[in-house]
């Protein structure tokens, strides 16, 4: 293996966002990574993810419209459509609060009664207020990925990390294939981040989660594959769903739904209790789709103590950890982030890295 100027350890969005912010920047990078890009044990993959404003904290409604404008330069440089335009419904014991986030940064909302909901939406059964949110999409994620890696020039697969080590000149990594040097080190490494970290000396709290989302097919055709909008109910439990682009299947989920795993022993064989909960789920919010899913998939969770990312610099290693299940949306932002704090100097009027001013105490490994 040769030597690197900028080396990214992970090939997930994060990793990828990174690769493909040094890559404008002009900077030698290359991406390492111990599977195949959109590899099922990591995760990025599948085919779709929620993209929203709609946070109880007005920070991350911020943070996500700072986001759109990367993901629309990253289509318009790929020349596909990655978002796909999709209202969203917000119900639940805690939508008040996603309501007064979003007025307070200014992002669009609308309140509809139950009544309202049904006859626009009447593929959602909900009951009290519910708040739309005009502006969500549903990310094409699989092509998302594919993107990102065709647009980084030197991707290697097959590469297990085992160890770091900063000498305050150089970060050393040592792989299965050999010793590497880089001047510096980004590591978004998903729920192997801590365990690498630690290598290194460098404390990295974090914990996984094994998650199961599942894909129903509808009980009666459906008008378009977008009719359907999607849905998050905020306040203890929180199910989710969305449409899938380009299809009539409709993918549901909990969120933070999953047990703890060791990420390099994960059982993908479907979990029967989740099953159970999802399909209880479908009949309560989803009177169109036949309970019984078509298709099960398993997700690792990458998760913080607070849920809040880790962006930060130690030395030479730069962190982009703890994405909490809830920062595929963030992708394109937090690469920019990660290569700024790498020191790769962005093109003039292109400082995304002022985004993270105002919270860099908050995303800081310092904080726990």
């Amino acid at each position: 293996m040769t030597d690197a100027e900028f080396l990214v350890i992970g090939g997930g969005v994060t990793g990828l966002a990174a690769a493909w912010a040094l890559t404008r920047r002009g900077r030698e990078v290359a991406v390492l990574d111990q599977a195949p890009i959109g590899h099922s044990r990591g995760g990025s993959h599948g085919p779709c993810r929620i993209f929203r404003l709609g946070y109880d904290d007005p920070a991350y409604v911020t943070l996500a419209e700072q986001a759109r404008g990367l993901w629309n330069e990253l289509e318009d440089t790929c020349g596909e459509r990655l978002l796909f335009p999709t209202p969203q419904l917000t119900f639940g014991p805690q939508m008040p609060q996603v309501r007064a986030a979003m007025q307070a940064a200014g992002a669009a909302c609308e309140m509809l009664t139950a009544a309202e909901a049904a006859a626009r939406y009447p593929g959602v059964c909900v009951d009290g207020e519910v708040l739309l949110e005009p502006a969500s999409a549903v990310i094409a994620a699989d092509r998302a990925l594919d993107n990102l890696a065709g647009l980084v020039s030197e991707i290697r697969t097959g590469i297990r990390v085992t160890a770091l080590a900063d000498d305050g000149r150089k970060v050393r990594v040592s792989t299965n294939a050999g010793d590497v040097e880089a001047s510096r080190v980004i590591v978004c490494a998903g729920p192997w981040t801590s365990g690498l970290l630690a290598t290194a000396g460098i404390t990295v709290p974090g914990s996984a989660t094994l998650e199961q989302v599942a894909y129903l097919a509808p009980a009666i055709p459906i008008a378009a594959p977008f009719a359907m909008p999607i849905f998050v109910r905020f306040g203890g439990e929180i199910p989710y769903g969305l449409p899938v682009p380009g299809t009539q299947r409709y993918k549901i989920g909990i969120h933070h739904g999953g047990q703890p795993v060791e990420p390099d022993h994960q059982d993908h064989a479907a979990d029967p209790r989740l099953v159970r909960r999802i399909e209880h789920m479908a009949r309560e919010f989803l009177p169109g789709f036949d309970p019984s899913p078509v298709a099960l998939e398993r997700c690792v969770y990458d998760n913080s103590p607070d849920t809040d990312f880790i962006v930060d610099r130690t030395g030479n290693v730069v962190i982009g950890a703890g994405t909490s299940g809830h920062g595929f949306k963030f992708g394109p932002l937090i690469g920019e982030w990660l290569a700024s704090l790498a020191g790769a100097t962005a093109a003039r009027g292109r400082n995304w890295s002022g985004a993270l001013s105002g919270l860099a105490d908050r995303f800081a490994l310092g904080r726990f």
